[in-house]
């Protein structure tokens, strides 16, 4: 009895792989071994950068509360110290947010935990 193959799952899974690389340069794009390493590597990318851009988005909200607190005679340490003393339920990202696009609010902030 001939061996019975299923082209429609193989064809299919090959497409799926082919229709995520679209795109990609050269070969990367259409042959279809060199798309599967390639695309491997890439998911591989997605799932480690979207960690890092945690912890980028992170370092620069630390960086703009130390210069906004800097400006109002505080360290950033000092800052967040007294923040946590007072108990203020404000997020880096939200301080960081006032310290660009509201400096005003961020003063008060800054005079109430003084």
């Amino acid at each position: 009895m001939p061996r019975s193959v299923n082209h429609v799952a193989s064809r299919a899974r090959r497409k799926k792989i082919l229709s995520q690389t679209k795109g990609y340069w050269g070969a990367r794009k259409n042959v279809f071994t060199i798309a599967k390493n390639i695309l491997e590597k890439g998911l591989t990318y997605a799932y480690r950068d979207r960690k890092t851009k945690k912890r980028n988005f992170r370092a620069l909200w630390i960086q703009r509360i130390n210069a906004a607190a800097r400006l109002h005679g505080m360290s950033y340490s000092e800052f967040m110290g007294k923040i946590h003393a007072k108990n203020v339920q404000l997020n880096r990202k939200a301080l960081a947010d006032l310290a660009m696009n509201n400096p005003d609010a961020f003063k008060a902030i800054v005079d109430a935990v003084k």
